[in-house]
């Protein structure tokens, strides 16, 4: 039996290697367009989508306005047609264990549809059950606990029966209002110190290597 009937997987930096390589040199490039002479370090980037999450930090660091936040999106779904991140190693195997074994996959992210669908599709050689991206409208992205709602209410679950794997604060803040048990994905958090300790506290669980995570679900 699955310690989880439903694991619920982030998709940028918990699955894939895409907030260095390819969402930070494409927001460095459409703050020069919209703001030019500011600028930001990866450090900065990271930290800001940690907290308050990315459109809080385009809205109070850089008064993006709504109209601009959709243009960025826009352009940011173009880019990474031509820019595929690499999956973390180990993670097509915790994909296919869940699956082959009965469970379920559901995708929760800040990324869109259409490449977490391409990037399943190329590295994972499977799609999701579900997916609930930036596609949605923005009072249902997590932090919001509207996923996570409506899995458990499409499936016919309880929050006991869900596993969130994360590796940012706005994922948390979902799972602490809808009671749901999250796993930090510290792999892709190994050298910033204080995102690791902070969520380290914060989370339920906390995994350093994708091997022990797997370790944890399936063994």
């Amino acid at each position: 039996m699955l310690k989880y009937p439903c694991l619920v997987l982030d998709h940028d930096d918990t699955a894939v290697q895409s907030e260095s390589t390819v969402n930070y040199p494409y927001f460095c490039y459409i703050l020069d367009q919209f703001r030019p002479g500011e600028t930001i370090t990866l450090q900065e980037y990271i930290n800001g989508c940690y907290d308050p999450g990315f459109a809080q930090m385009c809205r109070q660091r850089y008064q993006f306005t709504d109209q601009e936040l959709q243009d960025e999106y826009r352009g940011w779904q173009g880019y990474i047609r031509t820019n595929i991140p690499d999956p973390f190693p180990g993670m097509k195997e915790i994909i296919h264990r869940q699956r082959a074994e009965g469970g379920l996959i559901c995708v929760v992210s800040h990324s869109s549809a259409e490449n977490i669908t391409r990037d399943y599709n190329a590295h994972f050689g499977l799609l999701p059950d579900a997916i609930y991206g930036w596609d949605l409208p923005e009072t249902q992205r997590k932090p919001s606990t509207y996923p996570l709602e409506h899995i458990i209410q499409t499936y016919h679950l309880t929050p006991q029966q869900l596993l969130v794997v994360d590796d940012l604060k706005p994922a948390w803040k979902m799972c602490r209002d809808a009671g749901v048990e999250i796993a930090f994905a510290a792999w892709s958090k190994q050298y910033n110190p204080e995102i690791l300790k902070e969520m380290s506290q914060l989370c339920d669980y906390t995994f350093h290597t994708t091997e022990s995570l797997e370790k944890f679900l399936f063994d």
